[in-house]
């Protein structure tokens, strides 16, 4: 069994930054590529970012440029480093990835809100 806890979210002005962090344990992937996604109310979960086993990064056109994904120094911990938020980033964020029984696993989800 695969679980993740992401942590890091709350509530910030425009223009703030939050770093958001998820930690997955139990039966991984071998390759573990890990990512973000964000849900707003009323809207479908959209990709945000994801980030390989080799390091190699995607971000969504969304938040190039304002959010960074990395590797966290313990094995199977990522990050999501939030700049310039806006009120359009207000979200519930979940971190997911791959477990070796190659289902996808997500997180709960860590709030996320932009005030204006």
């Amino acid at each position: 069994q695969v679980q993740l806890v992401e942590s890091g979210g709350g509530l910030v002005q425009v223009g703030g930054s939050l770093r958001l962090s998820c930690a997955a344990s139990g039966r991984l992937s071998s390759t573990y590529a890990m990512g973000w996604y964000r849900q707003a109310p009323q809207r479908q979960r959209e990709w945000v970012a994801t980030i390989s086993n080799s390091g190699n990064t995607n971000h969504a056109d969304a938040v190039k440029g304002r959010f960074t994904i990395a590797r966290g120094n313990a094995k199977y911990t990522m990050h999501l480093q939030m700049n310039s938020l806006k009120p359009e980033d207000t979200a519930v964020y979940y971190c997911t990835t791959m477990g070796a029984d190659g289902n996808d696993y997500w997180g709960q989800g860590t709030q996320v809100t932009v005030s204006s």
